[in-house]
């Protein structure tokens, strides 16, 4: 039987019977007893999508207004005339066929890989590599792309990627305990209206079903749905 930590009790006691405004949920999550690291704010949505359906699978990537506190080891697949750039912008690793070939041969300290359309015949064979780590560059959520640099400098920075899992949820960081309140209900709004706008046209009834907030170590809190479901 797994034993109950002290903080875990108590933080019980504190979880809000009824769903919340969003501000008021950010305050509550906050109001949790914290280990001593400073946590991630994490948002679940439960959608009503048939992940079944390819159009339902919803994939993508968003840069929030106050950013997430985290920067991101990003390596970037590309030509030599800006290899050099996209080190400057954040890259930890940029190049072509010799950066595909390090990755082959194990290299995986990194958490995006960025590459440009033309780099995608060169990194094909990666797919079996990467693929299964979510990491394989897709345009899908921002990762390939024409404008390299860009994109290395704004992953760097912690833009946020999102995917839905096979229940219909997304799950993402929205910042980390230290940030003040509005700036995390700032980050909140952006990313759940991103959400709201990627809807897919045939999704029939309710979309967003339910919207939680927690920190890394807290209990969730859920949110009230009155503001973000049409």
């Amino acid at each position: 039987m797994t034993k109950i930590s002290k903080r875990a009790r108590e933080n019980e006691k504190l979880i809000p019977k009824d769903a919340l405004e969003p501000a008021d949920a950010i305050a509550a999550v906050k109001k949790f007893k914290a280990p001593k690291f400073d946590q991630s704010v994490e948002i679940v949505l439960h959608l009503g999508v048939d992940t079944k359906q390819a159009d339902q699978m919803l994939r993508g990537s968003v840069s929030l207004p106050k950013g997430i506190g985290k920067s991101k080891r990003v390596i970037a697949f590309c030509g030599d005339e800006v290899k050099q750039a996209a080190l400057d912008a954040g890259a930890i690793k940029a190049g072509g066929a010799d950066l595909m070939e390090e990755v082959e041969k194990g290299f995986m300290d990194f958490d995006v890989a960025i590459a440009s359309p033309d780099m995608m015949r060169v990194i094909a064979k990666l797919g079996r590599v990467l693929g299964p780590k979510g990491l394989m560059p897709s345009p899908k959520n921002g990762t390939v792309t024409p404008k390299v640099v860009d994109a290395v400098g704004e992953f760097a920075a912690g833009k946020v990627e999102y995917r839905t899992d096979k229940g219909g949820n997304i799950h993402a960081v929205i910042g980390k305990m230290s940030f003040a309140e509005p700036d995390l209900l700032e980050n909140y709004n952006h990313f759940v209206e991103t959400i709201e706008k990627i809807r897919p046209g045939t999704v029939k009834g309710v979309y967003i079903k339910k919207i939680t907030l927690s920190g890394t170590q807290t209990p969730g809190v859920r949110v009230k749905l009155a503001a973000v479901v049409e």
